[in-house]
């Protein structure tokens, strides 16, 4: 097995509504109302999604480097069943898989599906001892491009530049498997940098 750090037993995503861009900020685009960001958070341990939901019913305010938050409404969203070895997800934050060589993957790329199944036998292994039952096979139905830019300390000391630049894609896809193994993906993620905004599915 490759070295890698130990991969997070979540996923997230984060949606914004009523905004504008201005600069490297978001601002609210109508000032009558304020700009909303929705967090959705998926983690198999349903007790530590429990604990984690009271915590934040007893956080009114947050505040985030210069930014103050104001808590809305937190809801415990039920999971979708799966029990076929076939489900089509939609994702929910962007699917990032890349080469060995650091480099990302297209879809159609025919390493595309091998480093997929690396990355889920790898989380799958770090969360429950063992890895995919069954190889998974992934059929893109209509997934899009798109280039993110994340401004990260580490990246620009390392390399002077002010953006790190990821491929990714958004949209739907078929993935064929094991139940348990496609099960687990629901609620894990999918691909890498899970636990850094990427890879978060629903059933479609």
């Amino acid at each position: 097995m490759k070295n890698n750090k130990r991969s997070k037993n979540f996923c997230f995503s984060v949606f914004l509504r009523n905004y504008k861009l201005v600069g490297d900020f978001f601002e609210s685009a109508n000032e009558e109302e304020p700009l909303k960001l929705f967090f959705n958070v998926s983690y198999p341990d349903a007790e530590f999604v429990l604990r984690i939901y009271n915590g934040l019913l007893n956080i009114p305010n947050f505040k985030y480097k210069d930014f103050k938050l104001k808590r809305g409404s937190v809801r415990l969203i039920r999971e979708k069943s799966i029990t076929n070895n076939e489900v089509v997800f939609k994702t929910l934050s962007p699917l990032y898989i890349r080469g060995k060589d650091g480099k990302p993957l297209t879809p159609i790329n025919e390493n595309f599906e091998i480093e997929l199944n690396y990355i889920m036998n790898t989380v799958l292994m770090n969360y429950r001892g063992y890895g995919l039952k069954r190889d998974l096979c992934f059929t893109p139905l209509d997934l899009r491009k798109q280039i993110i830019k994340e401004k990260i300390e580490s990246f620009i000391k390392k390399t002077g530049k002010e953006y790190m630049t990821l491929t990714v894609y958004k949209g739907a896809f078929k993935l064929f498997g094991d139940p348990e193994d496609l099960r687990d993906i629901y609620f894990l993620g999918i691909g890498f940098r899970r636990s850094e905004g990427f890879g978060m599915v629903e059933v479609v």
